[in-house]
């Protein structure tokens, strides 16, 4: 079974699915290994991980590179960021066959100008709904499995009304979407009058301290959510962590004030299945 077919069944099971988001190899397999059937893999997060802002500033092949190894080491479906499709229909096609080559089971694709920003940054810009709608068929065509799962999220809220961001998203279904992602509600009211305006699979975004209020995950499905993506606060929290290990190394020369706070050297080299690779090493040694 494909990841993309994998999700399919979740997204078709009537329970709302929750991803947080992920950057790197060891941090899905944290998420994974927590019990959550998908994760997201935050493009966001990826080029921050990287030590640039969320301003599309990573190469196609970069964050390609980095979904594959994140691919190679958990079982779940991941759930990746397109941004723009990085240009016109045919940049866009070009990167949906390199994604799906990754081995992810779906992607969002938005409707901002490129160079994109993060959704919750002001001063973003938008792209005709035209054109958005000639990329969401130009990406669908260009890919093999028929599971995968298409995404298309509008940041239309902050720029065009919320009105606009709804009919931008009737639009995109039309054209092909199986999933719509209507980016940055501000209130509650906005959160529910998506979910009831917009039909079929729907996505919404969730984090502390951005523009959308947070809500619990079974009110978001009573609402008719059915994905729930939480990109950075995995990133955020482990920034802290190791902000505070490197005060203590600062101070103590050492990490041992941090003792409590950190994995042992036994968990971590289960996280990352030490004894699974030196197995398969003697198993294959002559």
């Amino acid at each position: 079974m494909s990841a993309a077919t994998k999700l399919r069944a979740q997204l078709a099971s009537g329970r709302i699915a929750v991803a947080p988001g992920a950057f790197d190899g060891l941090s899905a397999r944290l998420v994974e290994q927590a019990g959550f059937p998908a994760i997201y893999a935050s493009g966001g997060a990826i080029a921050r991980s990287a030590g640039v802002p969320d301003l599309g500033l990573l190469s196609v092949s970069a964050i390609v590179d980095r979904l594959a190894s994140m691919v190679d080491v958990v079982s779940v479906p991941i759930v990746a960021d397109a941004d723009t499709g990085y240009g016109n229909a045919l940049n866009a096609q070009a990167a949906a066959r390199a994604f799906e080559r990754a081995g992810v089971a779906a992607f969002h694709l938005e409707d901002q100008s490129f160079p994109k920003k993060c959704g919750h940054y002001d001063d973003k810009g938008l792209v005709p709904v035209g054109e958005m709608v000639q990329k969401l068929k130009a990406v669908r065509d260009a890919l093999h499995d028929p599971d995968f799962v298409v995404i298309a999220r509008t940041d239309a809220i902050a720029i065009e009304g919320f009105a606009a961001a709804i009919d931008r998203a009737s639009a995109y279904r039309e054209a092909g979407a199986d999933m719509l992602f209507v980016e940055a509600p501000t209130t509650e009211a906005e959160i529910a009058e998506v979910a009831k305006s917009v039909s079929g699979w729907k996505l919404i975004n969730m984090f502390e301290g951005g523009k959308t209020p947070l809500l619990p995950v079974a009110k978001l499905e009573t609402l008719g959510y059915h994905l729930v993506i939480i990109p950075s606060d995995t990133q955020r929290a482990a920034i802290k962590a190791m902000q505070r290990v490197l005060e203590a190394i600062g101070r103590d020369g050492s990490a041992a004030a941090m003792r409590g706070d950190m994995v042992s050297f036994k968990d971590r080299e289960v996280l990352v299945d030490t004894a699974g690779y030196l197995h398969r090493s003697d198993r294959y040694g002559s």
